[in-house]
């Protein structure tokens, strides 16, 4: 028998990854994942710290001075003999997230304990809150429907930009999931000996379109048109949230699987109560954060520059993912077509939020890591690493 508490815990949890940064600091495991091992203690080797950019000029010429990156890391940076740190690992988050995100324990459970791919005893963890995102600089912060228009492009510029300041030119690896995922392969183009190799998780080498781009325009469309948006100039005190039912019910549709809505709903009176769920987890959402966030991928397209990619790549997507339907052949056939490319397509059984459940990507992720480490290349790895 299907346990419906659980899927339904399952949906909630995902949409609260998504939709309300401060979840992933919460120290009991979501209901998705009642096995997951016991986590590492994380506090011990987590830190927080904020880099200010003077000046950031956005590619669309507008500037924003200063801006404030914010970021969270694990580990102890490894220094040569000029300073540089060595042993830096960069994860990018998903769509309105942050880089708490992969604090929670479906995620660093399976990753940064002793002897797990990304093991804090041998790298330096880089999780940093995009532009618009946790203590990076916002909308919300005051400027609302005056803040500058960024896209994904502007948010790879600023991570490079972060690392330069905090003694950081050269990464181990650069991964991402979903959103963090298309920022990975912009970074593997924009910077292509900025690292030993990228894993892209969960997302296409192609502009956003089809589904993706069709679920996205109802959320922007949603926003614009709440009766309290008023352009952007909306009142803090009492702000739009009309929108926030549109965003959690096509969240939800895409991100799961059918099977799974359908145990979280298996009435018309339980798939109500559910919806009613859902849009109470984004009601803490800023309606101008969400905008921008949504729309800020309106610029992302890899696959014009695919040629400039040098580092070796592990690709990986899910079999039951929505937003990047697996019949699509672009994504493998781009990926091959690389002079060192891997496409791996997994069995999934989480739909699109397998992004938030790293045991079905974990071992791919440390295979991958230990083939970086044999390859004769002329960026070693950092001591210590077999």
């Amino acid at each position: 028998m299907v346990d419906r508490n659980r899927h339904r815990c399952a949906l909630l949890a995902a949409s609260l990854l998504l939709s309300v940064p401060v979840l992933p600091a919460r120290a009991d495991p979501p209901a998705a994942a009642p096995t997951a091992p016991a986590g590492p203690n994380l506090q011990a080797v987590q830190h927080e710290g904020d880099v200010d950019l003077p000046e950031f000029t956005f590619r669309n010429g507008e500037r924003l001075s200063p801006l404030r990156l914010h970021y969270t890391a694990l580990g102890t940076p490894q220094r040569d003999a000029a300073g540089k740190i060595t042993n830096a690992v960069l994860l990018l988050h998903a769509t309105t997230g942050t880089g708490k995100t992969f604090l929670v324990p479906t995620l660093a459970n399976h990753l940064f304990g002793p002897g797990q791919p990304l093991d804090t005893q041998r790298y330096y963890i880089v999780l940093p809150d995009g532009i618009g995102f946790g203590g990076s600089t916002k909308p919300s912060d005051g400027l609302h429907g005056r803040f500058p228009h960024y896209g994904y492009r502007d948010q790879v510029e600023a991570q490079h930009a972060m690392l330069q300041a905090m003694s950081i030119d050269h990464l181990r690896l650069v991964a991402g999931i979903s959103q963090g995922g298309m920022q990975t392969w912009l970074w593997a183009e924009q910077y292509p000996d900025a690292m030993d190799g990228v894993m892209p998780i969960a997302c296409m080498p192609i502009q956003i379109s089809g589904r993706n781009l069709m679920w996205r325009q109802i959320v922007s469309d949603a926003v614009r048109s709440d009766p309290k948006w008023n352009g952007g100039d909306y009142d803090r005190a009492d702000p739009p949230t009309a929108w926030t039912r549109s965003a959690a019910l096509m969240f939800a549709l895409m991100v799961s699987t059918p099977e799974r809505l359908q145990a979280a709903g298996p009435d018309r009176a339980k798939t109500l109560a559910y919806e009613d769920e859902l849009t109470a987890q984004y009601r803490g959402r800023d309606a101008g954060d969400a905008l921008y966030d949504y729309e800020s991928s309106a610029d992302y397209n890899p696959a014009p520059e695919v040629a400039r990619i040098k580092a070796p790549m592990l690709a990986l997507n899910f079999a039951d993912d929505q937003v990047n339907p697996a019949p699509l052949p672009v994504a493998r056939e781009t990926v091959e077509h690389l002079a060192s490319g891997k496409f791996v397509l997994l069995p999934g059984g989480w739909g699109h939020a397998g992004i938030f459940h790293a045991d079905l990507w974990a071992d791919q992720l440390g295979a991958f890591l230990g083939s970086l480490s044999d390859q004769d290349n002329p960026h070693k790895p950092v001591a210590g690493v077999k």
